[in-house]
């Protein structure tokens, strides 16, 4: 048996200082309703997977926790000593007990990052225009740019009227040959709040001399004032710099580096690190994904510095855990390490980055069982009685939109219930390892018949075979992994929207002392 812990002890370990890695094994519509502040989301339906990518030492002291009474905890405790995890322990009562002890639940996702940035702004004081003030602008000719900081994908779906892409870890390093003139306003835009306040914050930290604002709330501002966003835009930053360049920008980093106490550390000291069976240090490539393909350091995982600062807990489980950055020009990396000793990590920065020739360890090797493949064909034709049960594991959206006649929605911590049956049962994911460790509760609930289609959804559609959709089912209340109030702010629901900035804007009223201690926001010189 996994051990349990109470509300209390939990909390005192979550700030003793230690490492400690806090897993909500809930899904992710379920932890977005509530959850504890330091939680990462580790959802039952990936546990394997994504605790060997997020917790990379197993005698880390990990604690799992779900709402106290779904029992996913202590399955999820026990899948993981399996894993061969050796310090587990269970909030006993999860986040019901955790609220009734008298602490603080959260709703939403990437919850430390986004209250940083609302502590970022309240700190600094960050310049900021609305929607409306940026039209007027635009109107009387001003001479001004626009950069939406997010990630290029996110970028081309909604964008602000006349913005180029130029993602917040990037943009010190790239600004200059974005902006030439030192008089020009830059105007940093996200779809919300955070990454509009640590851009523009960014770029003033680094000592860029044009006037930087933040854009109100994003794209969803610009909405929400009845204003046109472009679709499908693919302005973005140049894909070199000008090297002459270079000498200024590294200053400018160390001299950031050095006002957060940013270290430099050798190859030779993070390999030591790396060997430590005692710590976890996470080696991080801050890097574009197209300069990560094309060569990095031999176990690094690439951790684009933008979003690495937006949603931490996307890459890094282990509270209190070395985080390593590098990148290729001695600019990007401090400048993430700035923000990421603020958000209350032990950051510090590779020197001389990707070409150090560092190597890092393996990452954890997942066992997982093999499934039998079944090709569409042969499902398709087989007549047999009974017919194999279809159980469609892939998210529940994408199954309201298109799924496979006569098949189910499931997730894995809802199988044993929705597989009822001696049928033969025939998963539908889009990987492998998904149907994999479904496999490992079915075969523990006593299947022994279990395939997966090959190919997945797309091989049945793409061999011709028929498709129906289900625009309302599942339910809402069943769409578990599915976070409504987060996803539905995109899709021209102004109520959503609304909430989520409302949510923004309400996070540090939630905070109390101990947890406002976690954070290191200074704007002191």
């Amino acid at each position: 048996m996994t051990k349990t812990i109470d509300p209390s002890t939990l909390r005192t370990w979550l700030h003793d200082g230690g490492e400690i890695a806090l897993l909500d094994v809930r899904e992710a519509g379920q932890f977005g309703e509530s959850h504890l502040l330091l939680a990462t989301p580790v959802p039952y339906s990936q546990l394997e997977v994504e605790t060997a990518r997020l917790v990379p030492r197993k005698s880390a002291r990990i604690v799992v926790c779900d709402d106290g009474e779904l029992g996913v905890a202590q399955l999820a405790g026990r899948r993981l000593a399996a894993c061969g995890y050796s310090d587990i322990s269970v909030l006993a009562g999860g986040t019901r007990a955790w609220k009734a002890a008298g602490f603080t639940l959260f709703a939403g996702v990437n919850v430390p990052s986004k209250l940083f940035g609302e502590l970022v702004e309240h700190a600094y004081h960050t310049p900021r225009v609305t929607a409306q003030q940026l039209v007027a602008m635009q109107k009387e000719g001003e001479d001004l740019v626009i950069v939406d900081g997010r990630p290029f994908a996110e970028y081309s779906k909604m964008s602000i009227p006349g913005a180029l892409c130029c993602p917040n870890g990037e943009l010190p390093y790239r600004i200059l040959d974005i902006v030439k003139n030192p008089a020009t306003k830059i105007i940093v835009n996200c779809a919300g709040r955070t990454r509009s306040i640590l851009g523009a914050q960014t770029l003033i930290n680094f000592g860029i001399p044009n006037p930087v604002y933040a854009l109100e709330n994003g794209t969803q501002g610009w909405f929400l004032a009845d204003l046109e966003l472009e679709h499908g835009r693919a302005r973005r930053y140049p894909d070199s710099i000008d090297t002459g360049r270079l000498p200024q920008l590294q200053a400018a980093a160390r001299a950031l580096a050095s006002r957060f106490s940013v270290e430099t550390v050798s190859a030779r000291q993070v390999a030591a690190w790396l060997g430590d069976p005692q710590r976890t240090t996470y080696l991080c490539d801050v890097r574009t994904a197209e300069e990560f393909a094309a060569g990095s350091l031999p176990g690094a995982i690439h951790a684009p510095g933008g979003q690495l600062i937006q949603a931490t807990d996307q890459w890094i489980g282990v509270r209190n855990a070395r985080i390593v950055l590098f990148d290729s020009d001695g600019v990007r990396a401090p400048s993430v390490a700035s923000w990421l000793k603020q958000l209350g990590c032990d950051a510090c920065v590779l020197d001389p980055g990707a070409g150090s020739g560092l190597t890092a360890p393996p990452s954890i090797a997942v066992h997982l069982p093999r499934l039998e493949a079944i090709s569409a064909a042969v499902l398709a034709a087989r007549d047999t009685s009974p017919r194999p049960k279809l159980l469609d594991l892939r998210a529940s959206m994408r199954f309201r939109a298109a799924h496979i006649p006569g098949s189910r929605w499931s997730i894995r911590s809802r199988l044993a219930e929705d597989a009822a049956g001696p049928q033969m049962l025939v998963l539908v994911v889009d990987d492998p390892e998904t149907a994999s460790m479904a496999a490992i509760d079915l075969a523990e609930a006593g299947h022994t018949d279990i395939r997966m289609l090959d190919g997945g959804f797309d091989a049945w559609t793409s061999a011709g075979l028929p498709a129906e959709a289900s625009p309302a089912t599942p339910a809402d209340d069943e769409c578990i992994d599915y976070l409504f109030f987060v996803h539905d702010r995109h899709h021209g629901n102004r109520a959503a929207a609304r909430q989520y900035l409302a949510w923004e804007m309400n996070l540090m009223s939630q905070l109390d002392a101990q947890e406002r201690s976690v954070f290191r926001v200074s704007a002191a010189s």
